[in-house]
């Protein structure tokens, strides 16, 4: 498996994973809001706080869609 020598492609995975299971469980909680017979309202938000925490989660690295390693301090005169 040569294309998972490089550690930080097999971060990308785990990342990609953990991302995966916030969101697909957030989705998973709106969608158990509407059978659960109380508490509708806590689980709804319980699925917000999940959908925001992947996205905060996939947003966490600078420099991480484009692979720069100073992508924020960078003015545009900057090289």
């Amino acid at each position: 498996m040569e294309w998972l020598s490089d550690d930080r492609e097999a971060f990308d995975v785990v990342d990609f994973i953990v991302f995966m299971v916030l969101f697909l469980g957030g989705f998973y909680l709106f969608g158990l809001a509407w059978s659960v017979p109380e508490g509708q309202g806590f689980v709804f938000s319980a699925g917000i706080i999940l959908v925001s925490l992947a996205l905060a989660y996939g947003m966490r690295q600078r420099g991480s869609a484009t692979r720069r390693s100073d992508n924020w301090n960078k003015q545009r005169g900057d090289k």
